[in-house]
């Protein structure tokens, strides 16, 4: 399974799909993924992990995503 960065916090996230998760299609906890690729209402996007993606607003913008950033980071 790859992995990628989350652009809010900077954790380290699962990413489901691929060739690389045929194999691993009877771990259902392996093949879940840590995050998704948003794009936002203002043509922005970002891969976010849950926990940022449960921290913003509805219908965020790439300021809000800002705003989580630096509550996380600090």
């Amino acid at each position: 399974m790859a992995k990628s960065t989350c652009d809010c916090c900077g954790d380290r996230v699962a990413i489901s799909g691929g060739a690389g998760d045929f194999w691993d299609f009877g771990d259902l906890e392996k093949a879940s993924s840590g995050g998704l690729t948003l794009e936002l209402r203002d043509d922005t996007e970002f891969f976010l992990c849950f926990d940022c993606i449960e921290a913003l607003p509805e219908n965020p913008t790439s300021e809000d995503v800002a705003e989580v950033r630096e509550s996380r980071t600090t």
